[in-house]
C-alpha cells in the first residue's frame, strides 16, 4: 500500500541547516513536528496558573458524592407538593456575587 503526502499547494517551510532531507517526500509528512524536534536543548513544560491549580482541587471528588441525592429528594418532594419556596432576593445576591467574581471584582 502505498500513501502519497502532499502539500496541497502550500508553500514548504525551509529546512533547517544539517537536517537528513527536503522535499515535501522526505520526513515524516510533519514540516512544523520536524522543525521543534530539530531544536536543540529544547524542553517542554506546563506551569499551572493559581487559578488553574485551585480548579484542579475544586474537581477532585474524596469520599464525598458528588451530588447530595438526599437533598435532590427532599427538594424534589417539596416541588412536587407545593411547598418548595423560591427567594428571588438571594437567588438575585448570589447571581450578582457571581457576575462580580467573573469581572474581576471579588480580587483582593
Amino acid at each position: 500500500m502505498n500513501t502519497t503526502i502532499s502539500n496541497n499547494g502550500l508553500p514548504l517551510l525551509p529546512q533547517a541547516p544539517g537536517s537528513p532531507a527536503s522535499g515535501p517526500a522526505a520526513g515524516s509528512g510533519s514540516v512544523a513536528g520536524d522543525a521543534a524536534a530539530s531544536v536543540p536543548g529544547s524542553d517542554d513544560r506546563v506551569r499551572l496558573t493559581d487559578s488553574a491549580r485551585a480548579l484542579q482541587e475544586a474537581a477532585k471528588v474524596d469520599d464525598q458524592a458528588a451530588v447530595d441525592t438526599r437533598r435532590v429528594e427532599q427538594i424534589r418532594k417539596s416541588i412536587a407538593d407545593g411547598s418548595y419556596q423560591v427567594n428571588p432576593a438571594a437567588i438575585a445576591d448570589k447571581m450578582l456575587a457571581l457576575d462580580a467574581q467573573i469581572a474581576g471584582a471579588g480580587k483582593a
